[in-house]
């Protein structure tokens, strides 16, 4: 790579990783691409030279954020043993959704969401709408189901049952052996809705 690609890719993940930080501290309203570039060590005008707007930033942050995260749930559903895939899957998806930078993201929404829908739209087609697909052509390809969206629905629901009360301060991150139960008994969950 070419000494000014690397430079720009170098800014780029500092604006990133300057973002990330920063929306999730002070919230989507509060952050301003001055704060952004000033912790990001570049010009405002460098921010929106990678990123037309806060909302292409917020966005971008979030994909970002998801690339670092594992996201072997979804690679979990291409095993052979249908159960185990599912079960493989919960585990992954509950770890991933009580880590702590995804609970900031849902603070964030909680708390700003209804002020700005956009970064809500921005969080869904990120992951959740992604995570859906990927489910209903698992559930079609392995139990012919053509339209699961409601079993998915409860299904991932129950998996993060268990997040309210880490959201509010309530409980301690589960031990993996917790997780595990949790994940079990959601699976059950799920193959009860569908007859099996």
């Amino acid at each position: 790579m070419k000494k000014i690609e690397q430079n720009k890719k170098q800014k780029r993940e500092r604006i990133l990783k300057a973002a990330q930080e920063i929306f999730q501290s002070n919230g989507f309203i509060s952050t301003s691409m001055d704060k952004i570039a000033e912790q990001a060590g570049v010009t405002k005008q460098t921010v929106y030279r990678y990123f037309e707007s806060k909302e292409v930033l917020f966005k971008s942050a979030l994909e970002a954020q998801r690339l670092q995260a594992s996201n072997d749930f979804l690679k979990a559903l291409d095993l052979e043993d249908t159960i185990k895939a599912l079960n493989t899957f919960a585990e992954g998806y509950i770890e991933r959704h009580l880590s702590k930078e995804h609970l900031a993201n849902i603070r964030l929404l909680v708390s700003e969401g209804p002020m700005v829908p956009e970064i809500t739209r921005a969080f869904y087609a990120v992951g959740p709408n992604r995570t859906k697909t990927r489910l209903a052509q698992f559930f079609k390809d392995r139990f012919h189901i053509d339209d699961a969206q409601f079993e998915i629905d409860v299904f991932l629901n129950t998996l993060v049952s268990m997040r309210m009360t880490l959201l509010t301060g309530l409980d301690a991150p589960p031990s993996s052996a917790k997780i595990q139960e949790h994940s079990a008994k959601g699976v059950k969950v799920v193959l009860k809705l569908l007859d099996l």
